[in-house]
């Protein structure tokens, strides 16, 4: 059923934004009961894309769903053939989720088109919103396929991928009335984009600490993701003397620890993270001979990155050989450093200080968004949104509508910002 939360001058944009993410946090919206769990091309997600290409129709777009399975609001401008303006994040999620990750850039950008809409105001170019469908890959291992898709850097659609019901993408395609074979046709041609403006949540605490509403992204940190194999012999728990075992877990830990340590000791902006761990047989009575473990290692620079990982890799390699395990380390993810566009920022900068009266605070994202697929297609800039004490991908992930109408604000002042700059520059 879809749901409707009020165009109406009683309630502020950032009110109806933030409104909008809750009522997308339960099911028909989430594939799960408890908690939000939001999966690529999933009932939840067709639930969602519904919903939310009612509002976009509300706010004065056309819609449609591309070859990839994102939802694309357009609202024209001043001819038909505009180049476009595009505002969007992404509507999939991280399972046990919070509600405002992704989906309130998303609300944002439908009200800024409302606004304008509203006031009947048309631009040199079209305004476009755009719900990625795939940007955490928590359903199947490649995240940000439908921005790559969009950007045109997806080279082929991996043909083998496959959920944990073991759902390839092709069927789930299918299921969702999308053909692969057309999955690529998603490009857009080079030049029919200006700019790419993303709103998210901090998704750290730095705002939050500050008591700023919001913040100006100047980069988005460098990414290695890893997934490792560390091989022992499963035995008897009570029957092989420890100096004769070959623990598959206990060198799993001794590594978890070490990729630990190296990221505390290396340069202030180098994260790494084991998120996931598996391991086999999984009795309380048999030595683990397998574990599978993920790696997630971020800088703000390449170097840095590139750094920590070796040291990283290098350490588990030493520590593997030492204990008599064999060890595989496969690089899945290698996403490089993207810088913000500086005029882009800047504009947006200046429409930060003319909303907030006061100077914006600039950082650097340590976690990923599409804004950083997007750049191989078109100039980008993000505004970020305090979160309550940082939390994110967690049900405790909190904003305020005033903070999201700060945002709001800003988004409609930079809109007509780029307008007047682009209308200058071509009068030269």
């Amino acid at each position: 059923m879809l749901s409707s939360i009020p165009l109406s001058p009683e309630v502020s944009a950032g009110k109806r934004a933030v409104s909008r993410c809750d009522s997308l946090g339960v099911p028909p919206f989430s594939d799960t009961q408890a908690g939000l769990f939001r999966a690529y091309l999933s009932p939840a997600h067709a639930a969602t894309l519904e919903q939310v290409g009612a509002w976009m129709r509300e706010s004065g777009m056309s819609t449609r769903i591309d070859a990839a399975g994102n939802l694309i609001g357009h609202y024209d401008g001043l001819t038909p053939d505009a180049p476009v303006l595009l505002i969007g994040s992404h509507l999939d999620t991280v399972r046990d989720a919070g509600r405002y990750d992704g989906a309130l850039g998303v609300m944002l950008g439908i009200e800024v088109v409302s606004f304008f809409h509203k006031q009947q105001k048309r631009f040199p170019f079209a305004l476009e919103v755009i719900g990625f469908g795939d940007e955490e890959g928590s359903r199947f291992p490649v995240s940000m396929l439908t921005s790559r898709a969009v950007a045109g850097t997806l080279p082929t659609l991996p043909a083998a991928l496959h959920d944990a019901a073991n759902v390839s993408l092709h069927d789930a395609l299918h299921e969702n009335h999308l053909d692969p074979a057309r999955y690529m046709e998603a490009a857009r041609p080079p030049g029919t984009v200006l700019a790419y403006l993303e709103a998210h949540i901090e998704q750290g605490p730095v705002l939050d600490t500050l008591g700023e509403a919001t913040g100006i992204v100047t980069a988005i940190a460098a990414q290695h993701r890893y997934h490792v194999t560390i091989t022992g012999e499963a035995g008897h728990a009570g029957t092989i003397p420890m100096p004769l075992r070959h623990d598959a877990l206990a060198a799993a830990a001794e590594a978890i620890l070490a990729i630990e340590q190296t990221a505390k000791d290396g340069p202030s902006d180098l994260v790494a993270t084991v998120g996931q761990l598996e391991l086999e047989p999984g009795a309380p009575n048999v030595v683990a001979g397998s574990v599978r473990l993920s790696i997630d290692v971020r800088a703000g620079s390449d170097a840095a990155r590139d750094q920590g990982a070796a040291q990283i890799c290098a350490q588990i390699e030493t520590l593997a050989n030492r204990r008599g395990v064999s060890l595989t380390i496969q690089r899945q993810h290698d996403l490089p450093a993207t810088c913000c566009d500086p005029q882009l920022t800047a504009l947006l900068a200046r429409s930060a200080r003319r909303i907030n009266g006061s100077e914006p605070h600039f950082l650097v994202s340590g976690a990923g968004h599409d804004a950083m697929i997007m750049a191989a297609l078109a100039p980008v800039c993000m505004v970020f949104i305090r979160c309550h004490k940082g939390i994110s991908h967690n049900p405790a992930e909190s904003v305020s509508a005033q903070d999201t109408e700060k945002a709001f604000e800003i988004m409609v002042d930079f809109i007509i910002s780029f307008s007047e700059k682009n209308e200058t520059e071509q009068e030269f």
